[in-house]
């Protein structure tokens, strides 16, 4: 059986602090965060509007695509969620925690 691995991105309110995340459940994920039963950085900071994922099905590479985008300086990171999401809307918005995740 063939996984799925998410990296994601999340930004508070205000869109002035991002998170960097991998999972391979982006709508279990985004509810844990959203309900604030992560403890931790996105739950001190309120961020869990989610503004950026891609996906791939080898883990390695997920690990690795994380390591990248945490490495690059704020203004790579926005131009990344911005080719994307250029209003910086919750892309989850709407999701349903049993449904199936959307096509990106």
């Amino acid at each position: 059986m063939e996984r799925s691995y998410f990296v994601y991105l999340l930004a508070n309110a205000n869109n002035r602090v991002l998170y960097t995340g991998i999972t391979n459940n982006l709508k279990r994920r985004l509810f844990e965060h959203k309900h604030g039963l992560v403890e931790g950085f996105t739950k001190k900071y309120r961020v869990h509007k989610l503004v950026y994922f891609e996906g791939t099905n080898d883990v390695n590479t997920a690990i690795a695509r994380e390591k990248e985008i945490k490495g690059w300086i704020r203004a790579k990171k926005n131009a990344l969620v911005e080719k994307e999401n250029p209003s910086w809307s919750d892309l989850s918005k709407g999701w349903e925690v049993d449904s199936s995740l959307p096509e990106k």
